[in-house]
């Protein structure tokens, strides 16, 4: 039964989405996804302001079973429309080297079609979607209608089947920093704030906690 209304959810989320739809061409977006495939996808900012900060480099890497294909990978360098901000502090992204980035459409043209319909994969991904939606909706009339899976909370689900039943109806604070989560399942970690990396990393943990049992 849950699986029946999952599908007419999806279905009627699919008719409305295609209704809002501008550009017939990005009709592949609500395709069926390929089966066991996934993108994990990272964005670097001028900041954390959603409203008034812009995306200045994207990174995605395709995933498929157990496998991440570093070689099937997206990494773009955004030109924003204003100043860069603290980028070259945090990202180590050079005003000089934004303004040979792409214009924001055209990278997120590119990343959509990188992406296709498969489900997206990101450590705090909410935020790295708000800032993609913000230039797409007045784009396409739709924001991403893709699957989202944070992997922060298939972390937090996995600690919390380790602690036994009675600590579970409690208070339990688990360490969600992306440092602390690669040192706990034995993956590598790498410099941060670069948008590859960052991919990287929530692809191996998205992995990871996929072989250890974590729901879909």
């Amino acid at each position: 039964m849950q699986g029946l209304a999952e599908r007419l959810q999806r279905a009627w989320f699919t008719r409305q989405g295609l209704r809002r739809l501008r550009d017939p061409a990005y009709r592949f977006l609500f395709e069926p996804a390929p089966p066991r495939e996934w993108v994990a996808l990272d964005c670097e900012t001028t900041g954390l302001d959603r409203r008034r900060d812009e995306i200045v480099a994207i990174a995605a890497v395709r995933i498929a079973g157990d496998r991440i294909l570093s070689s099937q990978r997206l990494h773009l360098l955004v030109r924003p429309r204003g100043e860069p901000g603290d980028s070259a502090r945090v990202h180590r992204l050079r005003g000089l080297d934004l303004a040979a980035g792409l214009p924001v459409r055209e990278a997120l043209d590119r990343l959509l079609r990188f992406a296709g319909s498969r489900p997206l994969v990101g450590y705090y991904l909410e935020f790295d979607v708000a800032m993609i939606e913000r230039e797409l909706r007045p784009w396409l009339g739709i924001g991403l209608p893709q699957a989202r899976i944070e992997v922060s909370a298939l972390y937090h689900e996995h600690k919390l089947r380790q602690l036994p039943e009675w600590a579970r109806q409690g208070q339990v604070r688990i360490d969600l920093r992306l440092a602390t989560m690669m040192r706990d399942l034995g993956l590598p970690m790498r410099d941060a704030h670069d948008p590859f990396n960052d991919a990287e990393m929530a692809a191996l943990a998205f992995v990871k906690l996929r072989a250890q049992g974590s729901p879909r």
